[in-house]
C-alpha cells in the first residue's frame, strides 16, 4: 500500500475541513482507500493528512493534479504543501492483550 503524507498550514481549519470532506469523491475516484487527519498540538492550523492509496502512479497523478491544487487554494492552504510518498516496510499493531 502507498501512503501519501501531506503537511500544510491552513488559514482556518473548519473551512479547510469542509473542502477536504467535499473532495472525497474525487479522492476515491483517484484511488484513495482511506485517510487520517492529524493536527499539531501546538498549532491547530498545522494539518497533516495521511492518505492510503491503491498505487504509486495514481497517487502521484492525483497529488500533482490541477484539481487538487485548486481545491487546496479554495480551502485556504497557506504556502506550498509538503507531500511525501511512502510504502509499508514493517507494521506492528498492539492490542490490550500485548
Amino acid at each position: 500500500m502507498i501512503h501519501v503524507i501531506i503537511r500544510h498550514k491552513v488559514a482556518d481549519y473548519g473551512r479547510w475541513k469542509e473542502a477536504f470532506d467535499a473532495h472525497l469523491n474525487a479522492r476515491k475516484a483517484g484511488g484513495e482507500m482511506g485517510h487520517r487527519l492529524l493536527l499539531s498540538v501546538d498549532d491547530p492550523r498545522d494539518v497533516t493528512v495521511v492518505l492510503d492509496w491503491d498505487g504509486l502512479d495514481r497517487a502521484r497523478r492525483f497529488a500533482s493534479s490541477d484539481d487538487l491544487k485548486q481545491t487546496m487554494q479554495k480551502a485556504g492552504v497557506l504556502g506550498e504543501p509538503e507531500i511525501r510518498f511512502l510504502e509499508d516496510a514493517f507494521t506492528v499493531r498492539r492490542s490490550s492483550a500485548d
